[in-house]
């Protein structure tokens, strides 16, 4: 009975390390497709980023350089924003004040026709 629990033992270990075997494969596939994935996405960056940030000799980027290009357009983005935002608010402000001196206007108009 002893042997027969210790081959059922060794016959549910030798399972789980093929689970653990395919599981393994399907892990190294995966990250190797990621790894696919992220060369692609830095190549197209780098062709993105290379025209616009080329040097004089035109030399190819390196990555520090493509993630510098992409730091520095990320902070003009965020500054753009704040920017837009500044000017919304500006506008806003400056379209109360349009509300205000035409009812002031108007008002006065009528007070003008009123002393006619």
């Amino acid at each position: 009975q002893a042997e027969e629990e210790l081959r059922e033992g060794c016959a549910r270990h030798a399972l789980q390390l093929q689970e653990m075997g395919r599981r393994e494969l399907l892990l190294r596939a995966d990250l190797g497709l990621a790894r696919e994935q992220l060369e692609s996405f830095k190549t197209q960056v780098m062709q993105e980023c290379a025209p616009a940030a080329a040097d004089v000799a035109g030399k190819a980027m390196t990555e520090q350089q493509v993630i510098d290009k992409v730091r520095q357009i990320s902070e003009e983005n965020q500054q753009s924003h704040e920017r837009e935002k500044l000017l919304q608010e500006e506008l806003s402000s400056r379209l109360t004040k349009e509300k205000e001196v035409s009812a002031d206007v108007e008002a006065f108009k009528k007070s003008l026709q009123e002393l006619q």
